[in-house]
């Protein structure tokens, strides 16, 4: 039997909210060990000067546990 866990973890991007998903799964696969998937549970965007600045999005990220 498995064990997974799930993490959050928050990634920004000043190109799209893609390349912020790309962002946050490259990181949790630095730390994290067999990554399985992830789901975005927000997304929202920095505005200065009425421009979009970031992107940013909340990745609930699964992982399983070593046995």
């Amino acid at each position: 039997m498995s064990v997974a866990r799930v993490t959050e973890i928050i990634a920004a991007s000043p190109k799209s909210f893609d390349d912020a998903i790309h962002q946050g799964i490259a990181r949790a696969n630095k730390t994290l060990q067999h990554v399985k998937s992830a789901w975005i549970e927000d997304q929202k965007v920095d505005i200065e000067e009425g421009k979009i600045t970031q992107y940013r999005v909340a990745l609930k990220v699964t992982f399983v546990l070593n046995e």
